[in-house]
């Protein structure tokens, strides 16, 4: 009978690597965290209010303005932030793989050629020698107690995590995008309605030098007239302040100059669209739909896994090498049988002396998940807070928007009656100038009260962390002293 060429402990190498590998990773298990949240939003609106969906392309379609759909657009395409954002997902993917070939048995060819001469006094016959090699080299690694496979776990949940700091972005860049520009509508609409009441002031001072001129009126009343008017005429440049800074922003957010944005910008504005109920869903439903949640949990994963890691570190770590090859000091016997050399063979190495620094590596990764966990609650309670507060703000400033459409209104009548009645003498002109100032300020406050119900619209948009799909059949408020019939449109209540 032939005699293996094998040693013994190559047969003992598979079945010690199958038991090897069906070890349990030594670490803690990952377990999601549960935070403890309400059943309910403290503040309910009194109207059934669907539920938000995942989409979040399309949410500023609630405004219904092109304009704001163009800008969000192009500022996905182009902004710098979302490419920061991007690109480090792409070295978190290159991490992923570099953690996961770490795993597996790396195998390797080499040549080599080497000339030499032996010394004569070193009781060897001395003389050149040619040596000419090649061959592959294996080795393995053999994860006993789970420390490669923790790296991949944390691997994959840093990988993960950088998605959602991405989407995170995305949410934050769409956010920023309609703010900057429902505050430059705002500014310019302002702007509109106070270069409108300035026309009518100089109407109104024109008006009082007449009467004045025909010994019906008096100085004071010029003087009143012209102060009016003055007043009215210095807010015009801080709204054209604020219309340059937020273009400026705006071109910031979509990577252009703001020389090249202004034209487009520069259309008349209209009052938004508002639907008449925001979504809300459940407050459990944050913990799926907002990315910087998601984010923080995937980060207490990963920083659960490098435990793992760091305690595998303690433990032996054993190996199994190979080599294979042909060597020869003649090249034209390099392939012959004679050639052939192999070895194979397994390893152990066991820290003794610094297990103090490796114990202190574990507690620094014990230190840093205790770390991610309170930032993963404070996280979550964030969200709470600010979808709260957003509820509250919506709800009270749509009473504040209604409040000041009926101010508007009579606003207007008591104009038109104070007018007719100093041009008929029966009273002085301080009622007109109270009555054209008491009107342009609910104007004015009427656009800033648009403007922010917009705001927090966006706001909750944020702080859900989601978006709402349109449908077809809808309700939504138009501007809040138009007498036309508003145009109806629905959210799609469907998760």
């Amino acid at each position: 009978m032939k005699k293996s060429k094998f040693p013994l402990i190559t047969l003992l190498v598979w079945p010690l690597t199958l038991l090897l590998v069906g070890c349990a990773p030594v670490g803690p298990d990952y377990q999601p965290p549960r935070p403890d949240l309400p059943a309910r939003w403290s503040t309910e609106q009194e109207q059934n209010a669907p539920t938000p969906v995942e989409d979040t392309r399309r949410w500023w379609g609630l405004f219904n303005d092109p304009l704001l759909t163009e800008l969000i657009t192009r500022a996905i395409t182009a902004n710098q932030d979302l490419r920061i954002a991007g690109s480090r997902i792409k070295a978190a993917r290159a991490r992923y793989r570099i953690t996961t070939a770490s795993s597996s048995p790396s195998l390797a060819a080499a040549a080599a050629y080497s000339h030499s001469r032996r010394s004569e006094n070193s009781g060897s016959t001395g003389g050149n020698q040619d040596l000419f090699q090649a061959g592959f080299d294996a080795d393995w690694e053999i994860d006993l107690f789970g420390g490669q496979r923790r790296s991949v776990e944390a691997a994959t949940a840093t990988l993960v995590a950088s998605e959602e700091n991405r989407r995170d972005v995305l949410i934050t860049l769409e956010a920023e995008v309609a703010r900057n520009y429902f505050e430059l509508r705002g500014s310019q609409r302002r702007l509109a309605t106070a270069k409108d009441n300035l026309r009518t002031q100089d109407m109104t001072l024109a008006t009082v030098q007449g009467r004045f001129r025909l010994g019906l009126g008096s100085r004071l009343e010029v003087a009143q007239a012209q102060t009016q008017k003055s007043l009215l005429a210095a807010q015009i440049p801080a709204l054209d302040k604020k219309i340059s800074q937020s273009t400026s922003q705006l071109a910031l957010l979509l990577n252009l100059q703001p020389a090249g944005l202004a034209p487009r910008l520069a259309q008349p504005a209209i009052s938004p669209a508002f639907p008449l109920t925001l979504p809300t869903g459940l407050s459990s439903d944050l913990l799926r739909r907002r990315p910087d949640i998601r984010r923080a949990e995937r980060r207490l994963a990963a920083a659960t896994a490098e435990i793992g890691v760091a305690t595998a570190d303690l433990f032996p770590r054993f190996s199994l090498a190979a080599l294979v090859g042909l060597q020869s000091s003649n090249l034209a016997d390099l392939v012959s049988s004679g050639s052939r050399f192999w070895s194979l063979g397994p390893s152990l190495s066991l820290p003794l002396f610094n297990r103090g620094k490796l114990q202190a590596a574990v507690e620094i990764t014990e230190a840093q998940r205790e770390e991610m966990l309170a930032g993963y609650e404070q996280t979550v309670l964030t969200a709470l807070v600010e979808t709260e507060n957003t509820l509250v703000l919506f709800s009270r400033e749509q009473e504040t928007r209604s409040s000041l459409a009926e101010a508007v209104k009579t606003g207007r009548q008591a104009v038109t009656l104070s007018e007719g009645l100093y041009k008929s003498g029966l009273t002085g002109l301080t009622d007109v100038l109270t009555s054209q100032r008491s009107q342009y300020q609910a104007e004015d406050q009427l656009i800033g009260s648009e403007q922010q119900l917009a705001l927090y619209t966006i706001a909750l948009y944020k702080a859900l962390g989601g978006g709402w799909q349109i449908a077809e059949q809808a309700t939504s408020a138009g501007p809040a002293d138009s007498q036309a019939p508003q145009k109806t449109q629905q959210l799609n209540t469907k998760q």
